[in-house]
């Protein structure tokens, strides 16, 4: 008897195993690696696909939404056109940040998030957008849609997480954040990403 077509025999890479998502860029899949719980910066890792220690948290500040990448997405020249200040793509799946009103304290879980914007971020001189989306099926954000349906407060709360989760007392930023946008350019994004992905993988 063989196993059945939906089944994996193996654990698939959450980064090339899974998929965007089938009504994507509207809606997508979301691998969540850290929560707004977690003072430790976890990242999946690129070869095992296993979620793995990065580093603590460098400051108190902690992630406001979940975190996490969207499945068959890179960073690479598409998505570095449309950041005019970057120098290239960050080499990374295109990160999101997942707006729920349940609170989900656990990272490794796997989402439907409904796309609404995104932060256009440069990080040491290469792009580095990160995604806002609400959790599909979550009925308290059911009227969000776009950028401007989200309190301005969250907004300054993912603004100030980014602009400082990696900064070194003493040192100078290397981020910034050159601006906050809304859905459409945010498809925009992921549809740049997903074909960086194809060409760079197949």
């Amino acid at each position: 008897m063989g196993f059945p077509k939906s089944f994996y025999r193996w654990r698939p890479h959450p980064w090339h195993g899974l998929e965007v998502g089938e009504d994507q860029p509207r809606i997508v899949n979301a691998y969540i690696e850290m929560t707004p719980f977690d003072a430790v910066k976890y990242e999946v890792d690129k070869t095992t696909g296993y979620l793995r220690v990065d580093r603590p948290q460098l400051t108190s500040s902690m992630t406001p939404t979940l975190y996490g990448f969207i499945p068959q997405t890179y960073c690479a020249e598409r998505v570095n056109a449309l950041s005019p200040k970057s120098k290239q793509g960050d080499g990374d799946p295109v990160d999101i940040c997942v707006i729920t009103e349940r609170p989900i304290n656990r990272g490794e879980v796997i989402l439907k998030a409904r796309v609404i914007g995104g932060i256009q971020m440069i990080d040491n001189g290469e792009a580095d957008d990160k995604i806002i989306a609400i959790l599909d099926n979550d009925q308290f954000w059911k009227t969000a849609n776009d950028i401007d349906d989200i309190p301005p407060a969250l907004l300054e709360r993912l603004r100030h997480y980014f602009e400082t989760y990696k900064l070194i007392l003493g040192q100078p930023s290397d981020v910034t954040i050159e601006k906050i946008y809304g859905r459409e350019e945010a498809y925009a994004v992921i549809k740049a990403s997903m074909e960086d992905y194809t060409e760079e993988y197949g």
